[in-house]
C-alpha cells in the first residue's frame, strides 16, 4: 500500500485503541446484563468484523474497520477474568487466570504464524483471510463450549451504583499499580514485537514474512511461563511473582541487543517468559482485589484491560518511530524504560496492605 513503517503499526494500534475504549462500556455492562451472554456476542461480532476486513478496499477502510473490530472485541477480554473469579474455586484463582493468559499467548503466536505463512503465499488478503477464519471457529465454539454463569449475581440497572463501584476501584492503590503495570509492560511488549518484523526483514537478516513470522513461535514459552507463574503465585504470593517477572523481561530484552539471529530468538523468548507471567499473574489479581474490596470486579477487569491496550496503542504505535530514527536500539530504549517503570511499581505493591485472597 506505499505506507512507512509507522504507519503500518496502525493496523495494530487502531484495533488495540478501540478495544481499549469499549473496555470501559463492556464491564459495567456485564454487571448487569451477565458474562456469558455478552462474551459469546463479542467473538461473533468481531468474527464477522474480520471477514469484512479481507476485502477492505484500500488503507483508510482498513484502518476503520480494525478501529471497530476492537470495539465489537471488547465484551471478551472485559468479562473473562471476572467470570473466572465468580466460577473458579478460589484456591484456583491464579492457576486459572494463568491458563487463561496462557490462551492468549497461543493466540497471539497462531495469529502471527497463520498471518505471516498466508502473506507469503497470497499477501495480505489472504492472511487477513486466514485469521478471519480462525475468528469464525472461535465464535463458534464459544457458543456451543462457554458454559452459563453459576454463581453471577447481576447488579441493579442503577447508574449511581455503578459509578460507585467504579469510584472504588479506582481509588485503591493496588489496583492503580496494577493498572499501571499493564500500560507499561504491555506497551513494552508490543513495541518490541512491532519492530522485530522490521528487524529480521532488514540486512543482514533478509527474512521475508513467512520466516519472519516463525518468531513468534517463542509466544508458547509465554504461554507455558504465564500457566507456571499462576501455580507459584499460588503458592509464594503475587507480591513476589509479579517482580521477578519484570526483571526476566529486562533480562530478555538485553540479550536482544546481540547480533546473531540464534541470541535475538532467545531473548525475544526470555522477555516473553516474562511478560506473561506478569500479565497473568496481575491481570488475575486485579478481579481478587477488587472482590475483596467490595464488588466491581467487572469494571476493575475492564480498567486494567484499557490501560493494557491504551499502552498497546500508545507505546507499541511509537514502536515505528523509534526503529525509524535509531534502529534497534532505540526500541530497546524505549521498552528498556517502560519495563523499569512496570518493575517499580511491581516493587511498590510490596507495601501497599493486603486484603483477604491477595
Amino acid at each position: 500500500m506505499g505506507i512507512s513503517p509507522s504507519q503500518s503499526a496502525f493496523s495494530v494500534s487502531f484495533a488495540t485503541l478501540g478495544l481499549g475504549i469499549a473496555l470501559l462500556i463492556a464491564g459495567p455492562a456485564s454487571e448487569v446484563f451477565g458474562r456469558t451472554k455478552l462474551m459469546r456476542w463479542s467473538v461473533a461480532a468481531a468474527a464477522v468484523i474480520a471477514v469484512l476486513c479481507t476485502f477492505a478496499p484500500n488503507w483508510e477502510t482498513l484502518l476503520a474497520l480494525r478501529g471497530v473490530q476492537g470495539v465489537a472485541l471488547a465484551g471478551l477480554p472485559a468479562v473473562a477474568m471476572a467470570y473466572l473469579r465468580e466460577e473458579v474455586h478460589e484456591s484456583s484463582h491464579a492457576r486459572a487466570s494463568g491458563l487463561y493468559v496462557a490462551g492468549t499467548a497461543v493466540g497471539g503466536m497462531t495469529g502471527r504464524l497463520v498471518a505471516g505463512g498466508l502473506a507469503d503465499l497470497g499477501g495480505w488478503r489472504a492472511a487477513l483471510g486466514g485469521i478471519a477464519v480462525l475468528g469464525v471457529v472461535c465464535a463458534v465454539l464459544v457458543t456451543f463450549l462457554l458454559p452459563d454463569s453459576k454463581n453471577f449475581v447481576a447488579t441493579p440497572p442503577s447508574p449511581r451504583r455503578l459509578l460507585q463501584q467504579t469510584a472504588r476501584v479506582l481509588k485503591d492503590p493496588a489496583l492503580l499499580a496494577l493498572y499501571g503495570i499493564a500500560a507499561t509492560a504491555m506497551g513494552a511488549f508490543v513495541a518490541v514485537y512491532n519492530a522485530t518484523g522490521f528487524r529480521l526483514a532488514a540486512a543482514p537478516y533478509g527474512l521475508g514474512p513467512g520466516l519472519a513470522g516463525l518468531v513468534f513461535a517463542v509466544y508458547l514459552l509465554g504461554s507455558a511461563a504465564s500457566a507456571v507463574a499462576g501455580r507459584l503465585a499460588d503458592k509464594y504470593g503475587r507480591r513476589t511473582v509479579v517482580p521477578i517477572g519484570c526483571l526476566v523481561t529486562l533480562a530478555g530484552l538485553a540479550i536482544t541487543l546481540s547480533g546473531p539471529l540464534p541470541l535475538i530468538v532467545a531473548g525475544l523468548a526470555v522477555m516473553t517468559a516474562g511478560f506473561f507471567a506478569v500479565h497473568g499473574v496481575a491481570s488475575g489479581w486485579v478481579a481478587v482485589r477488587a472482590h475483596a474490596g467490595g464488588g466491581g470486579t467487572g469494571q476493575a477487569a475492564s480498567l486494567y484491560l484499557f490501560a493494557y491496550y491504551l499502552g498497546s496503542s500508545v507505546f507499541g504505535g511509537l514502536a515505528g518511530t523509534a526503529w525509524s530514527r535509531a534502529a534497534w536500539p532505540g526500541v530497546v530504549a524505549e521498552a528498556a524504560v517502560l519495563f523499569i517503570a512496570a518493575l517499580l511499581l511491581a516493587l511498590a505493591l510490596r507495601s501497599i496492605p493486603s486484603r483477604v485472597g491477595n
